[in-house]
């Protein structure tokens, strides 16, 4: 298959357009650091268990067969990272998301790769 060269002639409304659609360099590169996230099977695995209710760090610890620490040291990359929060009773930490664009970006990457 031959792909044929542009004749280094700019297209400048294609050009101009995707310059005035592209978001600023900060927040491509606060957007780079959201997608690491989901870089690591782990926390992605730590998001799943939190779909369906929160959970404290010993609930996900025997949901995925994890050391507490292992566990921990994760949540606290996705509570810096704005996926989760976390809630307080008594001495127990819950955990849960922060929000529901974390399901729909998740369900959305999950049909992508399914399809």
């Amino acid at each position: 298959m031959k792909i044929e060269a542009c004749n280094n002639i700019i297209h400048k409304e294609a050009v101009n357009q995707a310059l005035k659609n592209m978001p600023d360099e900060e927040i491509l590169f606060d957007l780079a650091e959201f997608f690491k996230i989901f870089g690591d099977s782990t926390r992605v695995k730590i998001l799943c268990t939190l779909f369906t209710s929160e959970m404290c760090v010993c609930d996900i610890s025997a949901t995925l067969s994890m050391t507490h620490s292992a566990v921990s040291h994760q949540l606290r990359l996705l509570k810096q990272a704005r996926l989760i929060k976390s809630r307080k009773d008594g001495k127990v930490v819950y955990y849960s998301l922060n929000d529901d664009h974390i399901k729909t970006i998740f369900d959305m990457g999950l049909s992508h790769i399914t399809e």
